[in-house]
């Protein structure tokens, strides 16, 4: 389990990295757009000032609201893209880990871990790619291969439990919190 706790921890890391590079650029996103939505609005009401006069203030107050929801969609949108964004950039860094020497040693723990969960006769399925790997520490793996970006699933003997060890199944699980970690920073 502390195995497992480093190589999150390690993909933990890697996000932060990540998230980090891309915390300027979307600070500076986001001043961009505050910009624009304060241009925006200074401009609607600038151009309704004179509609406003002469309508009642409540419906001047529909259109300053309307203003001010359009820039808070805009101002989401561009967040909701920049998540994306990192999110591609972290799936492109697991793209880039299987291809290092680190990759087997987490597969050997993932497997440890595995076999200490579900028991040593546990069924392994792994990438096509992975394949060779295994081969070289004379795990056997099941047919059919998964297509993931890297990781094992795996399955008691009996087939009734399965753990998931995929990099895409570990991201999901902490992509909640690293949405809420990213709105937190750019709400500031």
């Amino acid at each position: 389990m502390a195995r497992l706790d480093v190589f999150i921890q390690e993909i933990e890391n890697r996000k932060e990295q990540d998230i980090q590079a891309l915390e300027k650029k979307l600070s500076e996103k986001k001043e961009e757009i505050r910009r624009t939505k304060d241009i925006a609005i200074r401009e609607l009401q600038n151009q309704y000032n004179e509609e406003a006069k002469i309508k009642s203030q409540k419906e001047y107050a529909k259109i300053v609201e309307a203003s001010k929801l359009q820039a808070k969609k805009i101002l989401f949108e561009s967040i909701n893209e920049n998540m994306d964004s990192t999110f591609d950039v972290i799936k492109q860094e697991m793209k880039n880990y299987v291809q290092k020497p680190d990759y087997k040693n987490l597969l050997k723990k993932m497997i440890t871990f595995s076999k200490n969960t579900l028991g040593s006769d546990a069924k392994i399925h792994c990438r096509t790619n992975d394949t060779s790997i295994f081969k070289e520490m004379n795990i056997p793996v099941v047919d059919p291969p998964i297509n993931t970006l890297g990781g094992i699933i795996s399955e008691d003997k009996q087939g009734t439990r399965e753990l998931d060890l995929t990099f895409e199944e570990l991201l999901r699980t902490k992509e909640d919190d690293v949405k809420g970690f990213l709105l937190e920073r750019l709400m500031k």
